[in-house]
């Protein structure tokens, strides 16, 4: 019993045992799952009403050129690789290599083990295979995704606006989005299953993202025989305004934060005691109020009278005729959100992929590389290793540049012209450590405020250069106005600092560029070499035959394989990281212009 146990547990683990095939008129197929561990430990459940959201990329599909027309093969199974799903597409493009897919889980999906659904496509004849209409569960009554040229819900209800205004953008959260720019509106008249009573309760939900601060806008507004309901932003706030028959109004501010360049999932649900307000998929507050029943048209980015228009960015605004529960509100936010990661994609998978595979032919080459050979392919393994370390180093140490350049900009904005001093300290011994290690002093924490900041250090020297020359200009307590030459000299200072922070950022970028060049021509000479002792070992010999030839020329062209393996990553990253030094290079000469100018603002 106990080999048996042992048996079973190793034919758990083996990864990747693909069932049957569903159809064999499909030709790939690829295994989606659903990352229960980070959904236990969010301590999120799958919802019986969930909709898993497809995005596929050239990260983790590389099969785009085998998809039908505008993904008409494309067809969704659950794990059994029996039952179809519900689904559909709300943006597919091959040219860029980029597709939304929603997907209708099954009920059951939260019980199973390993929940996971199966994608098929791969057939140019198969009709369109969607049901956006049948995937909805009967408690969503709206939902607009925005598509690039009209506004249209795409649940079976048909709540289309009878007026959309906004803009269509490809820069949405999911596809494409509505912009709004205070003079735009989305009106919805009413319909027999857009009604909205607290006694039923009911939920509005939507992605929006902001780039200022709003004066007092509305994003969505409803009236009723009862009173009227407005959901608006003033500030960075939520703020909820209700209105009763009387005309007399509550307005409930929300201590949540919608914070301008960054999107947020909004999530109001009501019913007959109180409103919860959600961002992000976290409760933000809870309203001890009354709303009425709405009855009237709805306004989306504006009120009924277009006034107080939203201005930024809206995606996936849905209405349910119930109040959803907290848990599929935060389902929602992390499956839809930018930092959205719990679906985990399988390779793309073909009938011939399944069945077993032969020898191994690359084991084979490298039996018959020679010793010259194998010397080549160790200096390449060097010089691999060695730009693998540098681009890691880099990479660490230019995100913890950037990082501490983001904050003391945002610190130093704050100031006022005559605070321009504000910021600056002596130097630390955390100064000191960045100099002399900067990968170590990246990895650790606790370190004094900017002491990572490339723009800090040039701020430090333009302080001291220009107390320097107050203090010698100065006439008491009021200082003298800085001459040009002074202030010349300042920003010489600053620039010289700027030249040597550039220098220490660009250091061992060299190896990269080393690596890039030297890897294939190393690899080429190996090669070459390798091809001659297999001729001259023909020679000697004097058979003449293509299994005499061609394990000798595989082995050799090992050897040129090894250089590209070197010189390509090196390629990639020295552009990476190449970009990255250029963005850092340009926010201290933006703040070098920056400091200059405010400096001659106050003492010139």
């Amino acid at each position: 019993m106990k080999r048996f146990g042992f048996i079973c547990l190793l034919l758990a683990l083996i990864p990747g045992l693909a069932s049957a095939w569903w159809q064999d008129d499909w030709g790939y197929k690829k295994k989606i799952s659903l990352d229960t561990k980070k959904l236990t430990q969010d301590g999120v459940v799958i919802p019986n009403d969930a909709f898993a959201l497809i995005r596929l990329h050239t990260g983790n599909f590389l099969s785009f050129a085998e998809l039908a027309e505008q993904g008409k093969d494309i067809r969704i199974l659950a794990d059994d690789e029996q039952t179809p799903l519900k689904f559909f597409i709300e943006k597919i493009d091959p040219v860029n290599e980029l597709a939304f897919i929603w997907v209708k889980l099954p009920k059951d999906i939260a019980t199973s083990p390993e929940p996971a659904f199966w994608l098929y496509f791969g057939n140019e004849k198969a009709a369109d295979g969607q049901d956006a209409g049948g995937a909805y569960d009967v408690s969503e009554v709206l939902s607009y995704q925005f598509d690039s040229t009209t506004v249209k819900d795409t649940t079976a209800n048909g709540n289309h606006p009878s007026e959309s205004t906004a803009t269509g953008t490809e820069a949405g959260l999911i596809g494409n989005a509505a912009v709004f720019q205070g003079g735009q509106i989305i009106r919805i008249p009413a319909s027999p299953t857009l009604q909205m009573s607290p006694v039923n309760g009911w939920t509005l939900s939507a992605w929006i993202k902001i780039d200022q601060d709003q004066p007092d806008t509305v994003l969505a507004h409803r009236e009723g025989a009862a009173g009227s309901f407005t959901l608006a932003i003033k500030g960075q706030n939520p703020r909820l305004d209700v209105t009763d028959q009387a005309g007399a109004s509550q307005q409930l501010v929300s201590k949540a934060v919608v914070t301008p360049g960054a999107w947020h999932q909004l999530v109001m649900t009501v019913t007959a005691e109180n409103a919860t307000l959600y961002l992000d998929g976290a409760v933000a507050d809870t309203f001890t109020v009354k709303i009425p029943e709405l009855t009237s048209d709805m306004t989306v980015g504006a009120d009924a009278k277009g006034a107080r228009g939203f201005v930024g960015t809206l995606d996936q605004f849905a209405i349910y005729s119930v109040a959803r529960d907290a848990n599929a509100i935060k389902f929602d936010a992390e499956m839809q959100g930018t930092g959205a990661a719990l679906l985990v994609y399988g390779e793309d998978l073909t009938p011939d992929s399944e069945e077993e595979g032969g020898e191994s032919y690359f084991a084979a080459t490298l039996e018959n590389v020679t010793v010259d050979g194998w010397v080549v392919i160790g200096i390449l393994a060097v010089m691999f290793v060695i730009s693998v370390i540098v681009m890691l180093n880099k990479t660490i140490v230019l995100n913890k540049v950037l990082s501490e350049n983001k904050k003391f900009e945002q610190a130093f904005r704050k100031l006022g012209v005559e605070e321009l001093s504000g910021l600056n300290v002596e130097e630390t011994e955390d100064d000191e450590d960045f100099d002399e290690s900067p990968l170590l002093f990246s990895l650790t924490s606790d370190h004094s405020q900017f002491a990572g900041s490339s723009i800090y250090r040039i701020y430090h020297v333009g302080i001291e250069e220009m107390d320097k020359r107050l203090k010698k200009n100065g006439n008491g307590n009021k200082p003298n106005p800085l001459s040009s030459g002074a202030m010349a000299a300042v920003k010489s200072s600053m620039d010289a600092v700027m030249v040597r922070e550039l220098q220490k950022l660009n250091s061992q970028m060299v190896l990269l560029t080393i690596a890039i060049s030297g890897g294939p021509f190393l690899g080429l000479l190996g090669t070459v070499v390798g091809v001659m002792i297999t001729f001259a070992a023909i020679a000697v010999e004097g058979e003449v035959n293509v299994n005499a030839i061609a394990p000798g020329i595989a082995a050799a062209l090992a050897a040129t394989v090894s250089g590209l393996a070197v010189a390509i990553p090196a390629l990639f990253g020295y552009n990476y990281l190449g970009s990255r030094i250029k963005i850092v290079a340009a926010d201290m000469q933006v703040f070098v212009d920056e400091f200059v100018a405010k400096l001659a603002e106050e003492h010139t």
